[in-house]
């Protein structure tokens, strides 16, 4: 058998142990530290925009503050995208808020923003006005903010932009994980960048940063003593793993244009074969940083499905992965509302995600090059 080939594997810098081992020299072990302000200060810089960055231990995490710096309490309803990994919703639920789904469109396959206006002005009729919309950036590519934006102003609705998989992306010229009264940035291990584990929340305030900070350190007084007047939680990114995100970020742009350059890949290999797309921009408005490549095979034009597809790979011992299944499908949501057709269900049906890592070598894409000319030519 050959070696795998992973769908999205870590890639490290080499410098990543300096930082690591100037904490374990200073004894800064803990959550606190030069390491987490630095990390903060690295992404500060490289977003480009006014913001604040506060280094939390998951992006589930910085989604469930953002929720709590919004107000959002029990019974309240929160717009989010139905096409995304379930990390998206299941801080409403912890916030004992109730999650409302909203389809894709079909050129980003993000949230759509004429579904999204249609939920609102039905809840609003049902006597409920959302307290929120989380829009999630899929694969990497920034949602048609725009739009979205023009919305949730027109509602005075809040926007929380889950940017967990698409930092070093661009919408208009402007880093995703900006647009919204908060961002979402993910550190997971199949990450662009990673911390092993790890996330961040954006905001546009020194005062909103030290009140997440407060509260992901347990919220505790100013008190010489252990004294505290809210709830608090541990989601503070720890000193060690910072130093990772620190080595990691001297080689973001390099892993952003790997993963741009495995697209092009994908691009040429599928550019002859009928019923085959490749997810890609829809103009030059957007800058996808393609954490995933995926694409979408037309069984009608081919013959043939995803699972075939992906079967096929792992034949190979080459990971490949289904598009994510739409959220308003989950057992867990089944009876959430849910606004759209079927654009995310269509998706999730004919989609596959590639290998898309930025360490593939030209062994590894000769592997997977062989196995798309063979499956496609029988």
């Amino acid at each position: 058998m050959q070696d795998k080939i992973w769908l999205s594997p870590p890639h490290l810098s080499g410098n990543e142990i300096q930082f690591i081992e100037d904490a374990f020299q200073k004894n800064w072990v803990t959550s606190i530290g030069n390491n987490i302000d630095e990390f903060e200060f690295d992404l500060k810089k490289f977003l480009e925009n006014d913001v604040e960055v506060c280094a939390l231990n998951s992006a589930t995490s910085a989604i469930h503050l953002a929720l709590i710096l919004l107000g959002i309490t029990k019974g309240d309803e929160i717009l989010t995208s139905t096409f995304s990994f379930i990390a998206s919703a299941n801080p409403i639920v912890y916030c004992g808020a109730q999650p409302v789904f909203i389809d894709s469109e079909s050129e980003t396959w993000n949230m759509c923003p004429i579904v999204l206006e249609e939920a609102i002005i039905n809840r609003l009729r049902k006597g409920k006005k959302p307290k929120a919309i989380i829009v999630v950036n899929l694969y990497g590519m920034p949602a048609k903010m725009d739009e979205i934006l023009s919305v949730a102003s027109k509602y005075e609705i809040p926007l929380i932009e889950d940017a967990a998989e698409s930092l070093g992306a661009r919408y208009k010229g402007k880093a995703c994980g900006t647009f919204g009264d908060f961002g979402i940035l993910s550190f997971n291990g199949n990450k662009i960048i990673t911390t092993s584990g790890g996330g961040a929340l954006i905001c546009h305030s020194q005062e909103t940063k030290n009140n997440a900070i407060f509260l992901s350190t347990q919220a505790r007084d100013e008190a010489p003593h252990y004294q505290h007047s809210n709830i608090g939680y541990n989601y503070r990114m720890s000193n060690i793993i910072a130093g990772i995100g620190r080595g990691q970020m001297e080689v973001l742009n390099d892993r952003v244009e790997a993963r741009r350059k495995m697209h092009d890949f994908y691009l040429e290999l599928c550019k002859d074969i009928e019923g085959v797309d490749v997810f890609s921009e829809p103009s030059d408005d957007f800058y996808s940083n393609h954490w995933l490549s995926a694409i979408t095979i037309d069984t009608s034009k081919t013959g043939k499905t995803s699972t075939d597809l992906r079967l096929a790979f792992l034949q190979d011992n080459i990971e490949s992965r289904p598009l994510w299944k739409p959220l308003h499908m989950q057992p867990i949501f089944s009876n959430s509302p849910y606004y759209g057709s079927k654009i995310a269900e269509n998706l999730f049906e004919k989609g596959l995600c590639l290998p898309s890592g930025s360490n593939l070598t030209e062994k590894d894409k000769k592997r997977i090059a062989e196995v798309l000319k063979i499956f496609f030519s029988k």
